[in-house]
């Protein structure tokens, strides 16, 4: 194994992780699969490994790997960060032990494409259960889950339970928003979104009337935005799906922001829900490409999709795969139709337009 990767060490499992394997029927890593060899036999290991560059915290991943190995016999070793990945692949060349990259937001896919990291995946069995939306083209990345960007609203002091992401600019709101850095990636793709719908010149306007309706300046993240609810600083504000959850059932600590707070699922006017993807790219030189193709195969899996739904709080990309039922409590989604390739094209643009309107002043 590389040095630049590190083993995951399987520590005692979570309860959380021994029930989702138990429900899928899996055996906890580290235990005899069966029909395969015991650990340590010689005939496991000839299984080999595959190297993951991921985005996403160990914690978020670890219970996915788990069950992988303990389906297939092969080991996933895995090295997590928070920038720079796509670089550092492109960086070490030829010689990177890199098979996939594991990445969050149609950004940083857009920019392991532009890095010239990426070789198409070609497989069958991936054209078949992930939708057009929710696939490069040509092959160059997946989904692998899906998240939503949404309202976090006051319980207290907010009583519509419908709202459209162009109405965020109503007067009414002024002085009732907050909202981490429009530069977020996060934000990004949003307001690219936007782009998307209305065109850039309807986009500036909508972001100079967002703009005079923030409480304050934009700062901190999305479970910032839920706490400055919950003091009373703001009304409403803008954060991901999954946060709002993982506060909720997850940290204690800020268990209160949660119950605070509710989840709206806003729209554009005319279409649907803003969505962005975690999602898997195959390395340009991966060493272990035989194995990484399993490895991104299986995790469209019903099994996989499940486990990955339920420790990330996210959507399932496979049809027919159960939400997580404090996501499905949020209320129905529908899905806005503009695709994340589209999306991507306009982020330069909707940077800028941040940048032009002084959105983080």
């Amino acid at each position: 194994m590389s040095p630049h990767v590190s083993a995951r060490r399987f520590l005692r499992p979570s309860l959380v992780l021994a029930a989702l394997l138990a429900a899928a029927g899996l055996p906890l890593a580290g235990s005899p699969v069966a029909g395969q060899p015991a650990a340590g036999e010689p005939a496991a290991q000839a299984r080999g490994e595959v190297n993951v560059y991921t985005y996403r915290e160990a914690k978020l991943v670890e219970p996915l790997f788990s069950a992988f190995t303990a389906e297939t016999g092969i080991k996933v070793n895995t090295l997590s960060a928070n920038r720079g990945l796509e670089q550092r692949i492109a960086a070490e060349g030829a010689s990177s032990p890199a098979d996939v990259l594991l990445t969050v937001d149609i950004g940083r896919l857009k920019d392991a494409i532009d890095a010239g990291i990426a070789q198409p995946i070609r497989s069958k069995t991936l054209d078949e259960v992930v939708p057009a939306a929710f696939r490069d083209p040509d092959g160059l990345w997946y989904a692998i889950s899906a998240r939503a960007r949404v309202v976090y609203a006051s319980k207290e002091r907010v009583e519509q339970d419908e709202i459209t992401y162009e109405g965020l600019a109503d007067p009414k709101w002024k002085g009732r928003i907050c909202i981490r850095s429009g530069q977020h990636i996060y934000n990004n793709a949003l307001f690219a979104a936007f782009i998307a719908h209305h065109g850039e010149a309807k986009t500036e306007e909508w972001l100079k009337g967002l703009k005079a309706n923030l409480a304050q300046k934009p700062s901190g993240g999305d479970r910032e935005v839920a706490r400055d609810i919950a003091a009373g600083k703001c009304d409403i504000g803008l954060g991901n799906t999954y946060y709002w959850a993982l506060m909720h059932e997850r940290d204690p600590a800020k268990k209160a922001w949660a119950e605070a707070t509710e989840v709206i699922l806003p729209t554009f006017e005319g279409g649907g829900t803003h969505m962005n993807v975690s999602g898997v790219v195959l390395t340009k030189h991966a060493p272990n490409q035989a194995n990484a193709v399993r490895l991104i195969e299986w995790l469209m899996s019903d099994t996989a999709q499940r486990i990955y739904a339920d420790i990330n709080y996210e959507y399932p990309i496979r049809t027919g795969t159960t939400i997580n039922p404090v996501i499905a409590s949020y209320g129905e989604l529908r899905a806005d139709t503009v695709s994340l390739v589209t999306i991507a094209e306009h982020k330069k643009a909707a940077a800028t337009l941040v940048d032009k309107v002084g959105f983080d002043d």
